[in-house]
């Protein structure tokens, strides 16, 4: 599945330039994420029984960066019967701030 960010905090490296592609086996989930300001990005996580995901995450920026970050993204299922998660999340480099995002299945 292919998501793409709609909505960030500022101090997020993801943008509506960013495209995740999700794959998931059983709990499991895995994705690859690139575009915008991130160059390189990955991410694993464990899906409970009502669909929240429990990940994290790390990914290259363009300032060159290496980016860890820890997310609960719960998911909602759209009109149009695409997925929408909204995430809060925090970094666990950086500045140790955090943040919340919605991305919407394309």
């Amino acid at each position: 599945m292919t998501f793409r960010s709609v909505s960030n905090t500022d101090n997020g490296d993801v943008s509506s330039a960013t495209v995740f592609h999700y794959s998931q086996e059983g709990e499991i989930l895995t994705a690859h994420y690139e575009g915008g300001e991130i160059v390189k990005g990955h991410l694993i996580g464990k899906v409970d029984n009502n669909g929240v995901i429990d990940m994290r995450y790390h990914h290259i920026n363009q300032a060159g960066e290496l980016m860890t970050g820890k997310c609960i993204s719960i998911p909602e299922r759209l009109e149009n019967g695409k997925i929408r998660l909204k995430e809060s999340w925090e970094w666990t480099s950086g500045n140790f701030s955090k943040g919340e995002s919605m991305i919407e299945e394309e």
